[in-house]
């Protein structure tokens, strides 16, 4: 008999929990306006196509970003990281202090917290890629001086 009230009650508090799920956001293609990379914080054409934003259950950014032929970002970090996967073209990323790579589409680069670095296309072919930067205290990237011609041609 105590075993029947206790689960009498257990099924009575379960019935009465409503169960909260929410819906999943779907955002087609093309209905979050694209901008021009900011010219303070970029060299040459670059467009930007958010993808996502942080909310309260994901701590990350995502978006495409193009590079026409010669555009790069300025050095930069990011307070908790960053993926970039190349999608199309090719293109270069820098590590201060170390060789400037080539990156093609498929490539996968993740730069650590903190790593000043720089990427974009090469001289003579446009890249995009998609960045997936997480949130530190609602902050996602540190921006810096940008990258000279010497040391994006050397």
């Amino acid at each position: 008999m105590k075993q029947l009230t206790l689960t009498a009650i257990a099924l009575a508090l379960f019935a009465s929990t409503s169960a909260h799920a929410e819906s999943m956001q779907f955002m087609p293609g093309g209905s979050r306006p694209a901008m021009k990379g900011p010219e303070a914080n970029f060299t040459g054409s670059v467009t930007v196509d958010p993808i996502y934003s942080s909310n309260e259950h994901t701590s990350n950014t995502g978006g495409h970003v193009t590079f026409e032929p010669g555009a790069r970002s300025a050095w930069h970090t990011h307070p908790a990281g960053q993926v970039l996967i190349v999608t199309t073209g090719t293109g270069w990323v820098q590590e201060e202090g170390g060789e400037k790579r080539v990156m093609r589409p498929g490539d996968v680069i993740w730069t650590p917290p903190g790593v000043k670095h720089w990427h974009g296309a090469t001289d003579t072919n446009g890249v995009g890629h998609i960045a997936i930067t997480n949130m530190k205290d609602g902050k996602n990237v540190d921006w810096m001086e940008k990258v000279t011609d010497a040391q994006y041609l050397d």
